[in-house]
């Protein structure tokens, strides 16, 4: 994705960005997701704080929104599994109404919006890859095959690998993430902490959670 953020969108208040809190009330959970998204050809996969409680097997808090991941170029596949909604993009505080190239090519979070209430329900990350292979946005060295950081639940539900998903949250670790670290970690098999703590100390040299890995 770009760094230079394009002209237009509706820049947001503080107030603002807090009260958006308020229009993710009636977001979907994984399992309706999945419904919505049952036959679709490209990878996908249920991101952050959800992905870890599907690795986990059981809710362990609440989650104001819900995120998944797609590869960048299936966008508009995914698209079209939600008629009757809207897609807007989101970035460093701005949403734009409008999705036009020059904003996909900006941003990698795209919202889907209900257009009776203005709800958002589902946070879509758009991610860089090669192909089938995965590229982490933060570190395009990192490259993984779909088919390795895809997991699923006994029901079919895929969702990145926790490795991923915590290395993810490390770059700003806020308390929701300690705990989410604290609840984790414990359930991991020894090789993704292992694949953990080598991902920290490539991305985060020095990071707190190096020390619990």
């Amino acid at each position: 994705m770009s760094e230079q953020l394009p002209s237009g969108g509706i820049e947001l208040s503080p107030d603002e960005i807090d009260g958006l809190h308020a229009r993710w009330s009636s977001s979907w959970t994984p399992n309706e997701v999945a419904q919505r998204l049952a036959g679709i050809r490209t990878p996908w996969y249920v991101a952050a704080g959800w992905a870890l409680d599907l690795f986990l097997g059981r809710r362990t808090r609440i989650h104001g929104d819900i995120e998944i991941a797609i590869p960048d170029a299936s966008f508009p596949e995914v698209r079209q599994h939600f008629p009757g909604y809207v897609f807007d993009a989101a970035g460093s505080g701005r949403i734009w109404e409008d999705i036009t190239p020059e904003v996909l090519a900006a941003v990698h979070q795209t919202w889907l919006r209900d257009p009776a209430t203005g709800n958002y329900v589902l946070d879509v990350f758009r991610e860089p890859h090669d192909g089938d292979t995965w590229i982490y946005r933060r570190d395009e060295k990192i490259r993984l095959p779909y088919s390795d950081i895809v997991h699923r639940t006994q029901d079919g539900i895929p969702y990145l690998a926790p490795e991923l998903v915590l290395l993810f949250k490390a770059k700003h670790a806020r308390r929701k993430d300690q705990r989410d670290f604290d609840t984790t970690v414990p359930h991991m098999p020894r090789d993704q902490r292992e694949t953990l703590a080598k991902l920290l100390a490539r991305v985060h040299p020095g990071h707190p959670w190096l020390a619990d890995l």
